[in-house]
């Protein structure tokens, strides 16, 4: 038999905040390997048209429609995700919320809105996700992925963005100690981190001269990132070329951190 790591028929995968941007790139990636995929996201038209483009690669999609800052809602997504595909085998974190003030003027309303979504929220998907993966290992099932997206923001210096840089950075560590106590269940637990990437969240930033010249002229890859350039990736952390690849960080930046 031929040696196929990144084959992923008959796995399944949610990523959260599937429809747009870096998720969706990832979402296609997956579902052009050969995985079933469910996304999550809260836009209900986003999701539909997510949908329709991951409906070309042939396997079964399915969008749900999620805030992922509510902690039931996100229960109850696993729940139906579960009971939509049969089995989850990789879930992405992928839902993420900008926003920041100069420090002396943030709100402690500012700092949850961030918090909740990019933290909470994380821990959320991953605590659910495992409950999951780890009655299937216990009943001779091994393995599973979990993955989240974080941000070069948890190693530089992010100025009016200290919510948003500590979140990246939390996860991090929630992937370090998830990593070391589910590895025994065959569960692997990993971070991406993006570097400057065309999303909505990046919109303003991508029409502003000064910023293009300033930052993105710095970027050795002389482009700002892509969704599809985390397509890859996710193939790979959702594949059995992993199995023995946890609790780890990889950035995905167009070599800006190293420049």
């Amino acid at each position: 038999m031929a040696f196929k790591p990144f084959d992923l028929t008959g796995k399944v995968a949610v990523v959260t905040g599937g429809n747009g941007g870096i998720g969706l790139g990832m979402a296609e990636g997956l579902a052009a390997a050969g995985a079933d995929v469910a996304i999550w996201g809260r836009n209900a038209g986003k999701n539909a048209t997510a949908l329709e483009k991951l409906k070309t690669h042939g396997g079964r999609v399915e969008a749900l429609e999620v805030d992922v800052s509510n902690e039931e809602a996100v229960v109850d997504a696993m729940s139906e995700s579960l009971s939509r595909l049969g089995r989850i085998d990789t879930c992405i974190a992928n839902a993420g919320v900008g926003g920041g003030a100069p420090l002396t003027e943030q709100t402690t309303e500012q700092w949850r809105k961030v918090t909740t979504v990019n933290l909470d929220a994380v821990f959320w998907t991953f605590r659910e996700a495992a409950k999951h993966m780890v009655a299937r290992a216990e009943a001779g099932d091994k393995g599973g992925s979990l993955l989240v997206t974080s941000s070069v923001s948890a190693i530089h210096g992010a100025p009016q963005n200290q919510a948003y840089a500590v979140t990246k950075a939390g996860v991090l560590a929630m992937v370090r100690g998830t990593a070391v106590e589910l590895a025994r269940h065959g569960i692997r637990a990993n971070a991406v981190l993006p570097g400057w990437i065309a999303t909505e969240m990046t919109e303003r930033l991508q029409s502003w001269d000064a910023f293009n010249e300033k930052a993105i002229g710095r970027v050795p890859m002389r482009r700002w990132g892509e969704g599809e350039d985390f397509a890859g990736i996710a193939v790979y952390f959702a594949s059995d070329a992993s199995k023995f690849h946890t609790g780890d960080s990889v950035v995905i930046d167009g070599g800006y951190s190293i420049f």
